[in-house]
């Protein structure tokens, strides 16, 4: 797929791989993302656990890890995704990369930027496709991930608030230490004030963002059923910012307070060359053991066990 034929639109002169930016998509009308394929979809993921459901009830500031257990919508999939205009529900469809389908939609569309995102940002690799159905005013709540993201609206409308990757009072460096370290989102704490710093999204169909890796981002839904995607995945960079970030946790742990990632480029050379040569020795010693080999942060598509 050549750049004409890409089904997001980004304006690549100015495209930063660490800067928040708007983008456009031609997703609208695909054929895997009409209702109908997306409640065959629900039902396959369903089966293996790779749904994440809450109800209306959570708020910016619930904590995104417990909402489910915290707001629990008790309706499968099935019926959530069918009546979603009445069902007063959030729902994701998770890493649908793992579904033989859907796959295919996740390199369709990552396929036709993965050469521009190369000249900028290269190793593209664990990629992954999120598909979220939400009910008339339901919110995800305050959170950040790993990857770097397209997130595009589909069907409905959405206010989308993001907060810059390196924006150490909506997240401060430590949340983020902790977070990479044990995708833990306990250090990252919500306050109303903070949407004065966001950059504010009002997404319709064929309208989209660019996220950063840990962009804090909070979502609210409008008032009438929803259908946003996610397409992300990992870099040369994202991983070298994770493993630092892990690095500076251990070392906290250790009862030295480092100075934030980046700030000090001889720490951080020591501490990747340190971190990486323990993990090539915990694999070679798994392997002597005939032990499982850990998930990689190298493979092709994100791991889409059951979640």
């Amino acid at each position: 797929m050549n750049r004409q034929d890409a089904q997001i639109a980004v304006d690549w002169t100015t495209f930063d791989p660490w800067a928040i930016a708007p983008v456009r998509h031609h997703l609208t009308q695909h054929p895997l993302l009409q209702m109908d394929a997306l409640l065959e979809l629900g039902k396959r993921l369903d089966a293996r656990g790779s749904v994440r459901t809450h109800s209306d009830a959570v708020s910016a500031g619930t904590p995104f890890n417990q909402a489910p257990q915290l707001h629990p919508n008790r309706a499968g999939a099935a019926a959530t995704l069918t009546g979603i205009a009445e069902a007063k529900a959030w729902m994701s469809l998770l890493n649908v990369q793992g579904d033989p389908v859907y796959r295919g939609l996740v390199d369709e569309v990552l396929d036709g930027i993965a050469p521009e995102i190369a000249r900028r940002d290269p190793g593209m690799c664990y990629r992954g496709g999120w598909i979220f159905v939400t009910s008339p005013r339901t919110i995800t709540p305050f959170h950040f991930d790993k990857e770097h993201n397209f997130i595009l609206q589909v069907r409905g409308r959405k206010t989308l608030y993001v907060w810059e990757p390196h924006d150490t009072v909506a997240a401060s460096e430590q949340a983020r230490d902790l977070f990479h370290a044990c995708h833990s989102r306990a250090r990252l704490r919500w306050d109303e004030s903070l949407r004065a710093r966001a950059r504010v999204f009002q997404l319709e169909p064929g309208m989209g963002a660019y996220m950063p890796s840990t962009s804090p981002h909070l979502v609210e839904n409008g008032d009438e059923p929803s259908v946003t995607v996610s397409f992300t995945y990992y870099t040369d960079a994202t991983r070298r910012d994770a493993l630092l970030h892990r690095a500076h946790e251990r070392v906290r742990n250790w009862g030295y307070e480092p100075p934030p990632v980046g700030r000090n480029g001889l720490l951080d050379a020591g501490l990747l060359g340190a971190f990486r040569g323990a993990a090539l020795l915990r694999q070679w010693r798994a392997r002597m053991t005939q032990a499982p080999q850990p998930r990689s942060d190298r493979a092709p598509y994100a791991y889409a066990g059951g979640q």
